[in-house]
């Protein structure tokens, strides 16, 4: 939620000048207009962050952070203490040096008599729009306890999910790694010594073998390129990354890969679910739960859908017929389950229940998927070396049977 630095007349024609946070500029002019007061002037308050290339260097709080704060909040609310003596314990309990300082601030801000859901706004970077929605719905309906559960289940659901398919991609990255280490080690320092060998022995080697002495001629002048090209094409695809026809390059591919499709498609779909789910079982409308779901996904295709049934709702079209036209990103079943809920009047039961559904999947998908990847790479081993054992030891036998 943005904070808007604006210029308001009040009644008698007196100038004042302040600060607000507000969704949009039309939600600051209502919010002035509720105090007596019609916007003049506005402008976004922007937060200075230090950047390179679009790369932002402020620390980030741990999901691990946010999870026990908003699991201890509810507890120590529920025993009656009050938020500012709350937020001095949480403060205290806090590993992390950012959402130390944070919820000091927090604290400061609520004793001088603003609400929970304002302070957090002025943290964006730590307190997502989903968050802050969950937190303002309790404030206004008297469940802040519940509200904060809610929170909670979803941010332990979310990193469960993201932590299992790292925790799946670990042991590929790390093996392949290795290898392209191992293979820059052997072509400087190893199969140079089996070119003078063959140089020798005045023996013509084999096209394969002709193939790896000039790689290895090319490692062994240029290893400066071979050392530093990984981590320069890994700079060069974290920065595609941050454009929008990068991003969109990468879900397309992901979304049509025959290992990672479905998994992507579940995955994306579980997020998309639980936070429409958390919204509307917490109170939240339709429209405002769209909008905040369209930035808990990353995806692009799945924002796009979210955004288009935002579009159609608020036209008064059912979610399950504006959800339908994009089908094809859904997993099967998911448009159709929706729909029986909007007919049965439970659409919030139905969609935790598929939200559990999902995040069983993906799960599943990713213990599946780190039992197809192990044997891939062990083919992948062996085929290296494999073909330095033809391309080396081979032309060595033939060789020295060619003297005896």
């Amino acid at each position: 939620m943005p904070k808007y630095s604006y210029t308001a007349k009040s009644f008698d024609n007196k100038t004042i000048r302040g600060s607000a946070l507000a969704r949009d500029m039309h939600e600051l002019s209502r919010i002035l207009k509720n105090e007596g007061l019609f916007l003049v002037g506005v402008d976004p308050e922007k937060q200075s962050k230090k950047t390179l290339f679009g790369f932002s260097f402020s620390s980030k709080v741990p999901a691990e952070e946010k999870i026990i704060f908003t699991k201890n909040l509810p507890v120590m609310i529920a025993t009656g203490l009050s938020l500012v003596k709350g937020f001095e314990v949480l403060s205290n309990q806090a590993k992390n040096k950012k959402m130390k300082s944070a919820l000091l601030a927090i604290k400061e801000r609520i004793n001088k008599g603003e609400s929970l859901s304002v302070a957090l706004a002025d943290h964006p970077d730590i307190f997502s729009d989903f968050f802050l929605s969950m937190i303002k719905i309790g404030e206004e309906s008297g469940t802040m306890e519940e509200s904060l559960r809610i929170l909670a289940l979803q941010l332990e659901k979310e990193h469960k999910l993201k932590s299992g398919i790292k925790g799946a991609m670990i042991y590929p990255v790390i093996v392949s790694c290795l290898l392209l280490v191992v293979g820059v080690v052997v072509s400087i320092f190893v199969i140079p010594k089996f070119k003078i060998f063959f140089s020798g022995l005045g023996y013509d080697v084999p096209f394969l073998t002709k193939l790896l002495f000039n790689f290895s001629d090319f490692a062994k002048s240029q290893w400066t390129i071979m050392v530093t090209a990984p981590f320069v094409l890994g700079f060069l695809f974290m920065l595609a990354m941050k454009t929008s026809k990068g991003r969109w390059l990468k879900d397309t591919v992901l979304l049509k890969l025959p290992i990672f499709s479905s998994l992507v498609k579940k995955n994306n779909c579980a997020i998309m679910i639980r936070s429409l789910s958390s919204l509307l079982g917490a109170g939240v409308p339709l429209t405002r739960t769209l909008e905040v779901t369209s930035g808990t996904v990353g995806n692009f295709y799945f924002k796009k859908a979210v955004d288009y049934a935002l579009d159609k709702v608020k036209k008064g079209q059912n979610l399950s017929e504006s959800l339908a036209v994009h089908k094809t990103i859904f997993p099967y079943g998911a448009v159709e389950m929706i729909e029986v809920g909007e007919e049965t009047g439970k659409t919030s039961m139905v969609l935790k229940t598929l939200a559990e559904f999902y995040e069983d999947e993906v799960m599943a998908a990713t213990a599946k998927l780190s039992s197809v990847i192990e044997p891939v790479l062990l083919i992948i081993i062996g085929l290296t070396v494999g073909v330095f054992a033809f391309s080396i030891i081979g032309p060595m036998y033939s060789s020295l049977n060619a003297i005896q």
